[in-house]
């Protein structure tokens, strides 16, 4: 990666601090390039999303949707009680718990309710007092350029509760002190005068004399050489499409049709190029995809002419080369996260592949989806602009101002920003980072993990818990159980509480002579031996003895109450234990954080026998369904109805029919009466919204049906 000194102050933070980042920049600053690096390069245990597939796939992520299981539409009020209701398997689980770093790219398009939803589903599954659970955010985007989609409806909802739609509006965001980044050096454009422009257009305060100049790039009636390789940019999907076609039709010659392949689980929305490319030979093309050859011969966004198809292969010539390239077809995957087996590391794992030509007709394309390409020559014609950033990411394409020709005029009516992201971004303008803020960061980092690593208030908070339980049920409980507990609290008070209260004065004392824990070589010494010694005492009071509990007891709701909270006691315990031991010679950040994150990945138990609830079939399990999504989203809808309708759910519909409406996917009126418990009357009553419920997830999947 190139060198760049804002990047290295970025890597840095991420590496070496806890603190949230927002990373943002003009178009070409080497944002999207970064992500690439980290992703081959990680510094922390982490995971990619972004708020599209097409951007997923980009980003070699997944969608936030599908990671954190959210329903789509406004997601206000989406709070702890909601999760609660959701369930996730235990992958998905231990990936959270052990989760260091969160990456979100094209944060821009994330608004304000998606991110609180975010934040409440990693605070169920962490650490329920912090924001995002305690997650660093990785923040990647640019506020001038994508902005989020938002319905009229929908804003007014919105309104009640955010001051803005974006995703700096977020709740739970603005209960931390997010550092924001902003990368100054462009890449993609190297005249300076040029630059000077797209950043007068980027800050909305265009002056008559730059308007003027950028105008003379308008040339009425221009026809470019067919040599040349001019690409139009305009505002609409529609208007793309005509020119394309007209063109595509003008040519003689055979139509050559080639479909995707598509293997596993690919969804529709995720797909990074036309399912059905339509070519002729004289066709103008644009590479979707960079060369992963040494040679490197074509990159996204680079556009040329299809000189002649043979076979399977595509030769393609572009301007200014006298060699074709050669063009086969290419994969992308959709990836989703999993734990290794051995090492608990998160991986990628390939859940399909959508293989096809990295091309698509290229005499036009919208400026949305020329987001994050280069031209070397384009017409853009934005005068139908409507949306925020949409003539500063058309004229940023371009590398220079002479590859520009405008097919209509820039007026200042069609420059459209948002005086709220214009307010925002003087803001991070004024307060960027250095190397000495980032050193208070990274110190104020070792400080938090040191003091949490000897600080015991929720392994007391958890035995407490377990102390209520026992006190509020005494006759269920039997008294060698409770009298194992109270031994139990008796020494963790004056074996461990107390200690580490008294060893906390002498990491006071010993912190001001060298606030770099790390180089503290006085203070290395006691976290060393007090490591030792408190995860010796973890070991002999808590896991040791623990396994000697009998909570088989006759009560089976006391029962399960009591299990729970004294398994969220031995895993906080597990945790503690295996963070101490990882500071057996000193506290090390890199180590502390890894054996943290490891020792967070609950392992799986022995599968008991499925028991039977009163419908006479399996409690819900996400690992037996085969839709688990929708049988949450049609388990909830079953909820809101029957409270709508101050019914038992079953009235709505039985469990049973619930796990064969999640099976078999019915999508029409028909096919629902095969479904257990689904006659006409029930088709009447509820047929339709069930019907749209599953259509609809139909739709985000991929899954084929019957309109």
């Amino acid at each position: 990666m190139q060198t760049n000194p804002q990047l290295e102050l970025v890597s840095n933070y991420v590496q070496y601090t806890g603190q949230h980042i927002f990373l943002t920049g003009k178009a070409g600053t080497g944002k999207t390039t970064f992500l690439h690096h980290l992703r081959e390069h990680p510094l922390k245990r982490m995971v990619i999303v972004a708020p599209t597939g097409v951007a997923a796939i980009n980003a070699r992520g997944v969608t936030i949707h599908s990671f954190f299981q959210l329903p789509f539409g406004p997601l206000i009020g989406f709070d702890r009680m909601k999760t609660d209701q959701m369930r996730f398997n235990r992958e998905k689980v231990n990936i959270i718990r052990s989760l260091d770093l969160l990456v979100i790219d094209e944060i821009s398009m994330v608004r304000a309710d998606l991110l609180d939803a975010v934040d409440a589903v990693l605070r169920r599954f962490r650490t329920h007092s912090k924001p995002f659970g305690g997650v660093q955010l990785l923040m990647i985007g640019d506020l001038q350029q994508l902005s989020p989609v938002v319905k009229e409806d929908e804003r007014e909802l919105l309104r009640d509760y955010y001051a803005t739609p974006y995703f700096f509006s977020s709740r739970a965001l603005r209960e931390t002190s997010f550092v924001s980044i902003e990368l100054t050096q462009v890449f993609r454009q190297q005249d300076n005068h040029f630059i000077s422009i797209l950043n007068q257009v980027r800050e909305n305060r265009l002056d008559k004399s730059s308007l003027e100049l950028l105008n003379q790039r308008y040339i009425p009636g221009f026809r470019p050489d067919e040599q040349e390789g001019y690409i139009t940019l305009c505002t609409h999907n529609a208007q793309a499409k005509r020119i394309n076609d007209s063109r595509l039709q003008s040519l003689s010659g055979e139509e050559y049709r080639f479909q995707a392949r598509i293997e596993g689980s690919f969804p529709e929305y995720s797909y990074p190029t036309e399912f059905e490319l339509i070519v002729k030979e004289g066709a103008q093309v644009m590479f979707v995809k960079n060369d992963a050859s040494p040679e490197k011969l074509f990159y996204n966004g680079k556009t040329g002419k299809i000189t002649r198809i043979e076979d399977e292969t595509v030769f393609v010539l572009c301007p200014g080369e006298e060699k074709e390239i050669t063009v086969t077809r290419m994969d992308w995957e959709n990836v989703k996260y999993s734990l290794k087996a051995d090492t608990g590391e998160i991986v990628e794992e390939t859940e399909g592949v959508f293989t096809q030509y990295p091309l698509r007709l290229a005499w036009a394309i919208t400026i949305h989806k020329s987001q994050g390409l280069t031209f070397e020559r384009a017409i853009i014609d934005a005068q139908a602009s409507f949306a925020h950033g949409q003539v500063y990411v058309a004229l940023s394409r371009c590398k220079t101002l002479e590859g520009m020709v405008l097919g209509s005029p820039v007026n200042f009516r069609s420059i459209i920003n948002d005086h709220t992201v214009k307010d925002f971004t003087e803001q991070i303008a004024q307060n960027q980072p250095d190397e000495t803020r980032l050193h208070s960061a990274q110190i104020a980092y070792q400080h938090e993990l040191l003091t949490e690593l000897f600080r015991f208030t929720q392994c007391r908070n958890r035995i407490l818990h377990v102390e209520k339980i026992m006190n509020e049920n005494k006759g269920s409980i039997p008294a060698p159980v409770r009298d194992l507990f109270g031994r139990m609290f008796s020494l963790l008070h004056n074996d461990i509480w107390d200690v580490a209260d008294k060893f906390q004065t002498q990491i006071n004392r010993l912190l001001p002579q060298q606030p770099d824990v790390e180089h503290n070589d006085a203070l290395q010494i006691r976290i060393g031996k007090a490591a030792g010694y408190f995860s010796g005492k973890i070991k002999t009071v808590i896991l040791d003895v623990l396994p000697e509990a009998d909570l088989d007891i006759d009560n089976k709701a006391v029962k399960k109450q009591l299990t729970d909270a004294v398994k969220r006691f031995e895993d906080d315990a597990r945790i503690k234990y295996e963070s101490l031991k990882a500071c057996l010679n000193g506290f090390c950040l890199k180590s502390l954080l890894q054996a943290r994150a490891t020792a967070a990945i609950e392992k799986a138990k022995p599968r008991e026998s499925l028991k039977k609830n009163t419908e006479n079939h399996a409690v819900p399990d996400s690992e037996t369904i085969s839709h688990p999504v929708l049988f949450n989203r049609l388990r909830s809808w079953r909820m809101e109805k029957a409270t709508e309708l101050s019914v038992p759910a079953y009235n709505i519909f039985s469990q049973k029919s619930l796990y064969e409406l999640a099976h078999f996917l019915p999508t029409d009126k028909k096919s629902l009466l095969n479904i257990n418990g689904i006659g006409e009357k029930k088709i009447a009553q509820f047929g339709q919204e069930m019907i749209e419920i599953i259509r609809e997830y139909c739709g985000e999947k991929g899954i084929e049906f019957q309109p």
